[in-house]
């Protein structure tokens, strides 16, 4: 799918959407469905980072060695 930017901006669009006047129900529910997968999978990602960030603070990283910042493996942002 899209990346966190771009999976946080479209669950504001569909809040957005949600709270104007002129939506039926079924539409706002739609939206309300939409919105709420992509709030657990937005979740799912903030929990994967937490869990690098930890694990980067715990760890001393040599002079040689790198940290792996690759937060975001493109299996984890496809699915």
């Amino acid at each position: 799918m899209k990346n966190f930017d771009e999976r946080l901006e479209r669950l504001e669009e569909l809040s957005d959407r949600i709270r104007a006047t002129d939506i039926g129900l079924e539409d706002a529910l739609a939206c309300f469905e939409e919105g709420i997968k992509l709030a657990k999978n937005l979740e799912k990602d903030l929990d994967k980072i937490e869990g690098k960030i930890q694990i980067l603070m715990n760890q001393p990283v040599g002079n040689d060695e790198k940290p792996e910042l690759d937060l975001f493996s493109s299996q984890d942002i496809d699915g």
